[in-house]
């Protein structure tokens, strides 16, 4: 019977071409799809361990007992080199310019994440080593002296300012963008850093972090337990002093940036890899099983000649299972290659995160889509077996009229479909209720993915009863151009499953072309939403130097006015730190405690924060207290505080900050009732939509050094940059898979659409025999074809909405609301492509039946 199952695939290898190249697509749907979680799981986990370089270690410990001895973890067995992750601040001016610069300490070449493209490395206590574009803004080169400002502790108390004057001796690039908040970070020798900061803080300085490299052939987890045991710690990252992988690490800040959970970059490419197996294998399914029942003939044929029911059903399962194997094989392979051939293509766009040079491949890489892509053939060919198992040898040979089914069995089918249906809606209603109001996304999602398939399968499987009837509703509307259409729109009754299948196939395709537009839409506004409140400002510019009495110097007007002329700033806001007591509360000695406050104008605030909730409740005659701040403190909402300053004491409402914990405001309008005369101490810089972040960023730090003064300007919208710059990687990559979805699609409907032709070449040949000339059968064909694919495209699109909105709901509520978005140009493009496809798939086919007579169609069987 193999033979025989060989030789029968052979004789119909173009008939099983359609169904192949579907499984090859789809598997190599499902490949890519996995590829692609791996790949942007290690785009996100390399940027966020920029800063690392290549350590394979990371130490941690608490900012009340860090690790003081950090060069005795480099005398651990297994270890190569230890550097602390630590950074100091300093002014660096040259000429007339000036820079507020981070400043790091040299390390191993494999600890370090700047690159010296110009010159070298510190390594005496005179040298630095600038950003290129810091030493731009300054004018300097290598070989030439700058002048470097540090602030340390005097002996009565006060500061002072210390200067050196370092030469120049390399020039950095920060290549995955390590410290691009601050705009890269300048290096000085170890030695000398640890130097200063123990100047600085009047002591030796601990570390919190410790990035460690392990000897090439050393066993990282042994000497992970071994630095664990050098430190006092453990290897669990919840502990006071822990060791853990740097990748690790990187995925605890990962998480950190999503509410404590890894959705953004794992849940949410991992839940389209689920639902894509799941649609991939319906559309499998769905071809197999067209192609299996117009074989059904020649399966009866083998029972003439011998064949018994288990011989027939075997066969049938054999050839799926060889087809299915061989083509998940090749879907594998090409998923594969177009992992990374992607990568090259993004390796050369020069994006400003760290791409890997090649994909990985897992187990899970190869053995799921070929493992899924196989069981999905064979179990598409259970049913058509069976039918031909079922029918009589001489019955099935005899011709057969148009498929029916019993009105018991339809009923059946239809009570079944139905309750398949709403239980699959309830689950993805309740998939989407665990994500957003319980917080729970893993069971969220789980639920939304049984929903969807439960809910489409009861679509699919009850499109027999509804959906030539829609169809033919909607072929009312052109049925007043003539009797072409009229006819064309009474075929989609005339054999309703010939109609479902063929609407069905396209269905499928669609769903699952707007279901990832739709969550790839959405998602993209929740995580710039969630982006928001990770990073509330564009920018932000602050005084760096201080008074005798500790206090902050202002910004000037004139600082303030150049950088709000600057373009591409939207908006600016003023802000001035102080500190107020509090008479009526006092500490355990006895002592009114004190309260740190930013003072700001509410509604200028409102214009420049990217998350404008961070202030909701901040109003003349209102403190508005962080919420940790407030629990301290024992006050609610609508509580009265009174404040007092050196002008004056008033009393304030209370609101609570829900979203900021330590960070408590006044209304600047309120400042002069307790304190006058305060000055300007910050500004928050808010920039144009359209603006490179970089560019501005660097302009402003321009305008700075050019007026003289020490502030710092942190560039937190550069940061955000490079999270937007993930999440479109995640988003192009899923839009690159559409283009998957959109050819599984067209085979589908191209398929189903191709044989429903074959099968009514008689009738054709009647239509053409009383009169009906060649173009009106075209014609008739031609809107057939438009009318089943229009109606699949547009019930798909909506299915895709809301499963693409539930979907999103269940893996992106926890990081806060979720906008559900309708992608209208990629919903439009969609509905073109099928009808198209509907156009093609119908009008081709009707060439080849058209070649031949009335007459000889007629007689054919």
């Amino acid at each position: 019977m193999l033979r025989i199952t060989l030789a029968q695939m052979r004789r119909s290898s173009g008939r099983l071409a359609a169904a192949g190249i579907a499984i090859v697509i789809g598997t190599a749907f499902v490949a890519a799809t996995l590829l692609a979680g791996d790949v942007v799981t290690r785009t996100t986990y390399d940027s966020i361990a920029a800063r690392y370089a290549d350590a394979d270690l990371v130490v941690g410990a608490t900012i009340e007992d860090p690790v003081t001895d950090v060069a005795a973890l480099g005398e651990v067995d297994g270890v190569d080199s230890v550097a602390p992750m630590s950074a100091s601040y300093a002014e660096l001016s040259a000429g007339a310019r000036s820079v507020f610069q981070t400043i790091i300490p040299t390390a191993d070449d494999r600890l370090m994440p700047m690159v010296a493209t110009v010159g070298a490395m510190p390594t005496q206590d005179d040298e630095i080593a600038l950003p290129q574009d810091v030493a731009e803004r300054l004018g300097v080169e290598t070989g030439e002296r700058v002048n470097l400002n540090r602030s340390v502790p005097a002996e009565d108390g006060s500061w002072e300012q210390v200067t050196v004057r370092p030469v120049v001796v390399g020039i950095l690039d920060d290549p995955y963008g390590a410290y691009s908040q601050t705009g890269g970070a300048a290096v000085v020798d170890a030695d000398t850093f640890a130097t200063w900061r123990a100047e600085e803080n009047g002591g030796e300085v601990g570390a919190e972090e410790v990035a460690v490299a392990v000897s090439p052939g050393a066993d990282v987890a042994a000497v992970q337990a071994a630095l664990a045991t050098a430190v006092g710690g453990t290897t669990d990252p919840e502990d006071a002093r822990w060791v853990v992988p740097t990748d690790e690490r990187a995925a605890t800040v990962a998480a950190s940036l999503t509410g404590g959970q890894d959705l953004v970059f794992l849940i949410f490419v991992l839940t389209f890899a689920a639902i894509a197996l799941v649609v991939a294998g319906l559309v499998i399914a769905n071809t197999f099983q067209v192609l299996v029942a117009q074989r059904a003939r020649t399966l009866a044929l083998l029972r003439c000649v011998g064949a018994n029911k288990a011989q027939v059903g075997r066969g049938v399962l054999t050839e799926a299972a060889i087809l299915g194997a061989v083509a998940s094989v090749a879907g594998v392979l090409l998923g594969t290659a177009l992992g990374q051939g992607a990568l090259w293509v993004a390796g050369a766009m020069d994006l400003p995160v760290p791409l890997p040079d090649s994909i990985t491949l897992t187990w899970q890489v190869v053995v799921i889509p070929v493992l899924v892509g196989t069981l999905v053939t064979v179990g598409a060919a259970l049913v058509p077996a069976r039918v031909a198992t079922r029918v009589a040898p001489l019955a099935a040979l005899r011709p057969a009229d148009a498929p029916s089914a019993s009105r018991r069995a339809g009923r059946v089918r239809l009570v079944l479909s139905m309750l398949t249906a709403v239980l699959g809606f309830a689950l993805l209603g309740l998939g989407a209720a665990l994500g957003t109001v319980a917080q729970e996304p893993t069971f969220g999602v789980l639920a939304g993915i049984a929903g969807g398939a439960l809910s489409f399968v009861g679509v699919a499987v009850g499109a027999v009863f509804w959906l030539p009837k829609v169809a033919a509703l909607a072929g009312r509307l052109v049925g007043a151009s003539g009797p072409t259409a009229r006819l064309a729109s009474a075929n989609t009754l005339r054999n309703p499953r010939r109609t479902a299948t063929t609407s069905t196939a396209l269905l499928i395709g669609v769903t699952l072309v707007a279901m990832m537009s739709t969550g790839a839409a959405s998602a993209r506004t929740s995580l710039t939403s969630a982006l928001d409140e990770q990073f509330p400002v564009d920018v932000e510019v602050s005084s760096s130097t201080y008074d005798e009495e500790g206090a902050r110097t202002a910004l000037s007007d004139g600082l303030r006015a150049d950088v709000s002329s600057v373009a591409d700033v939207a908006a600016i806001t003023d802000l001035t730190d102080v500190s107020l007591g509090v008479p009526d509360i006092v500490d355990p000695d006895g002592e009114p405690v004190s309260v740190d406050f930013t003072a700001l104008d509410p509604g200028a605030a409102r214009e420049v924060l990217n998350a404008p909730d961070h202030i909701d409740g901040l109003a003349p005659g209102t403190a508005l207290l962080g919420y940790t701040n407030a629990e301290s403190l024992e006050l609610a909402d609508g509580d009265r505080l009174t404040l007092t300053g050196a002008d004056g004491t008033a009393t304030f409402s209370v609101a609570v900050n829900e979203v900021e914990p330590y960070v408590n405001y006044l209304a600047a309008d309120d400042l002069p009732q307790v304190q006058a005369g305060t000055v300007v101490t910050d500004m928050y810089v808010a920039l144009a939509d359209s603006a490179d972040a970089a560019g501005t960023v660097a302009t402003i730090q321009d305008v700075v050094s050019d007026s003289g003064e020490s502030a710092q300007v942190t560039g937190i919208a550069v940061q955000r940059a490079m999270y937007d710059e993930v999440i479109d990687t995640v988003l192009a990559i899923v839009l690159g898979l559409l283009a998957v979805a959109v050819v599984i699609a067209l085979i589908g409907v191209a398929n189903t659409l191709s044989l429903s032709v074959i099968e009514r070449r008689k009738e054709s040949a009647t239509l053409r025999a009383i009169g009906l000339s060649k173009s009106q059968l075209r014609g008739m064909l031609a809107i057939e074809g438009l009318l089943i694919a229009g109606v699949g495209a547009v019930l798909g699109i909506v299915l895709g909405l809301v499963y693409g909105w539930g979907g999103s709901a269940a893996a992106l509520g926890i990081m806060g609301d979720v906008t559900l978005t309708v992608p209208w140009l990629d919903v439009t493009l969609v509905l073109v492509v099928a009808l198209a496809a509907g156009l093609v798939a119908s009008v081709a086919p009707a060439r080849t039946a058209l070649k031949a007579s009335p007459v000889e169609a007629l007689a054919a069987d």
